[in-house]
C-alpha cells in the first residue's frame, strides 16, 4: 500500500513542505528504489538470520519510519523516511514469501496461501489512493503514513505467536561485496528506467542503465565464483524458477505499466475527481478477487503452464478491448477491459508464485522471493517506460500542428492548463483535440500490451507446460 498511498497525497505534502521539484521527485521515488535496491540483500539476509527474526525487524522499522513521515517538517526528513520504510519493506516482502514457503509443505495448501498472499498485496496497492483521498480529505497528510502503524503493531505482536520459529542456516560469511554489486546494479537500472519515462532518453539515465549493467556482469560473476554468494544462480536455469521470474516480469509490465493511462482517462478524459476515479478503478479488484481462486482450482486439474497461458491470454483480450477507448465511451467500456485484464495477470502472478516458490529449497526460500519480487520491480519499470514512451509519442506526433508549441504538445494536463488561458471556444476545441490524441496513445500502448501478452502466453505454452508440481525437475 506504500507504493501508491502517495498519489492524492502529494499537493497537500508540496503545500506543507514546500519541496523543490527534484526533492517532490525523491518523496515520490525514494521507497521503492530503495525497496527494489535492497530485496536480494534482504532476502540472502532472511535466509541466514532467520526469516521470522528479520520479519519482525523489517516491521518495527516499517512502524518507526512511519511515524517519523508523518511528522517530517522538512522535505529532505521526509525522504530520509521514505528510505527507511524501503528497508522495512525490503525485510519483509522476501521474508513473508519464504515463510510460506516453509510452513506450508503441502503443495495444495502452499498454492491456496500464496494465492492468498497475492491477493492481499494487489488489493493494498488498489486500496491505497482511495485511503490517501479519503484521509487527506478529512486529517492532514501525515495520516497516510499513520495507517502503517497499527497494522506493524499488530504483526509485531501476532507473528510470535503464530508463526513458527525459522533459525538461519548460517552458510558462511555474508557476501558485503555481492551486497555492494546487488545494489549497485539493481538501483541505477531501476532510476534510469523510470527517469527514462518521466522525461525522455536523456544522458544521465541512459548512462545510469549502462553503469547498473555493468555491475551486473560483476554482479553475477561474483555470484558464480564466491563460496558462500548471495544467489544460487544454478535456480535460474530451473524452468519452474527461472521460467516464472519471465512470465512475472512480463506479467507486472503489463499490469503496471498501463495502470497511468487508466488513472488519466478517469480524470482527465471522463473528469472525475481523484476520489472518485480511485473509488471507480477499485472495480477491476472484484474480477481479481474471482480470477484468484479459480486459477488457484484450475491449476490442480489443468497443467500450469496452460493456465498461466490462459491467463496472458485473458489479459490479451482485456487491453484489446482497451484499444478502442474514445473520450465519448462509456465508463463501461474501460472498467471491462481494466477488469478482463486484471484478472488475466493476476492468475498468472498467483501460478508464478506458486511455481518458483515450489521449486525453491527450503533453505534458500528468501533469496528466492526477493530474485522473483526483484523481477517485479524491473517489469513494473520497464513497463511504465516503454508503455508510456509509446503512449507520449503518439500523444506528441497528433498534437504537433494541432496545439501551440510548449506544455500542450507534451501531455494531457499541458494541454488543459493552456486552454484554461485561451478564450472559451478555442480552449474547449484544445481540449478535446488533446483528448482525441491521448486516447489514440492509450490505444496504442494498448496495443502493445497486446503484443507482450501473446508473446507471454507462447512463452508459458512452450516453455512451462509439463513443470512438476513439486517442482523438482531438470535443469532447462
Amino acid at each position: 500500500m506504500d507504493v501508491s498511498v502517495l498519489y492524492f497525497a502529494v499537493p497537500f505534502i508540496g503545500r506543507a513542505l514546500e519541496p523543490t521539484g527534484t526533492q517532490q521527485l525523491w518523496i515520490l521515488d525514494m521507497y521503492g528504489f530503495v525497496l527494489s535496491g535492497l530485496l536480494i540483500v534482504m532476502g540472502a539476509l532472511g535466509d541466514r538470520i532467520g526469516r521470522r527474526r528479520l520479519l519482525l525487524v523489517g516491521a518495527a522499522l516499517f512502524a518507526g519510519a512511519s511515524l517519523i513521515a508523518a511528522y517530517a517538517h522538512s522535505a529532505e526528513t521526509l525522504i530520509a523516511a521514505r528510505a527507511v520504510l524501503g528497508v522495512g519493506g525490503a525485510a519483509l516482502m522476501p521474508s513473508t514469501l519464504a515463510l510460506i514457503r516453509t510452513m506450508f509443505a503441502d503443495p495444495k495448501q502452499r498454492a491456496t496461501a500464496l494465492a492468498i498472499w497475492t491477493g492481499v498485496l494487489t488489493t493494498g496497492i488498489s486500496l491505497g489512493p482511495i485511503l490517501s483521498g479519503v484521509l487527506v480529505e478529512h486529517f492532514w497528510w501525515g495520516s497516510i503514513f499513520l495507517i502503517n502503524v497499527p497494522a506493524m503493531a499488530i504483526l509485531l505482536f501476532l507473528v510470535p505467536v503464530f508463526v513458527p520459529r525459522h533459525r538461519g542456516v548460517g552458510q558462511g560469511r555474508f557476501d558485503l561485496i555481492g551486497a555492494v554489486l546487488s545494489l549497485g546494479t539493481l538501483l541505477p537500472v531501476v532510476y534510469g528506467i523510470k527517469e527514462i519515462a518521466r522525461t525522455g532518453a536523456a544522458t544521465l539515465p541512459v548512462a545510469s542503465i549502462g553503469v547498473g549493467l555493468v555491475l551486473g556482469a560483476l554482479f553475477v560473476r561474483r555470484q558464480l565464483t564466491a563460496e558462500h554468494p548471495l544467489l544460487d544462480l544454478e535456480l535460474l536455469r530451473l524452468r519452474a524458477f527461472g521460467g516464472s521470474v519471465v512470465a512475472n516480469v512480463l506479467a507486472m509490465f503489463a499490469i503496471v505499466g498501463f495502470a497511468i493511462f487508466t488513472t488519466q482517462y478517469l480524470q482527465s478524459v471522463l473528469g472525475m475527481s481523484p476520489l472518485r476515479a480511485a473509488l471507480w478503478s477499485l472495480v477491476p479488484s472484484v474480477a481479481v478477487a474471482v480470477a484468484t481462486p479459480v486459477a488457484a482450482l484450475l491449476a490442480r486439474r489443468v497443467d500450469r503452464g496452460w493456465v498461466m497461458c490462459g491467463g496472458f491470454a485473458v489479459g490479451g483480450a482485456g487491453f484489446a478491448v482497451l484499444t478502442g477507448a474514445r473520450p465519448d465511451s462509456s465508463l463501461g467500456v474501460l472498467l471491462a477491459g481494466a477488469a478482463v485484464y486484471a484478472a488475466g495477470v493476476v492468475a498468472v502472478m498467483t501460478q508464478v508464485t506458486d511455481m518458483a516458490m515450489g521449486v525453491a529449497p527450503a533453505e534458500r526460500a528468501a533469496s528466492a522471493s526477493a530474485v522473483l519480487e526483484s523481477g517485479s520491480e524491473l517489469g513494473g519499470a520497464l513497463g511504465m517506460a516503454l508503455l508510456g514512451t509509446i503512449g507520449d509519442a503518439v500523444y506528441h506526433r497528433a498534437m504537433v500542428d494541432r496545439a501551440p508549441a510548449g506544455p500542450a504538445r507534451e501531455t494531457l494536463g499541458g494541454a488543459q492548463a493552456t486552454a484554461a488561458q485561451l478564450p472559451g471556444d478555442t480552449g474547449r476545441a484544445l481540449v478535446d483535440t488533446a483528448r482525441d490524441a491521448f486516447c489514440d496513445g492509450m490505444s496504442a500502448a494498448a496495443l502493445g500490451a497486446v503484443v507482450v501478452m501473446a508473446v507471454a502466453a507462447g512463452y508459458c505454452a512452450r516453455f512451462l507446460r509439463g513443470v512438476p508440481a513439486g517442482g523438482a525437475e531438470d535443469a532447462g
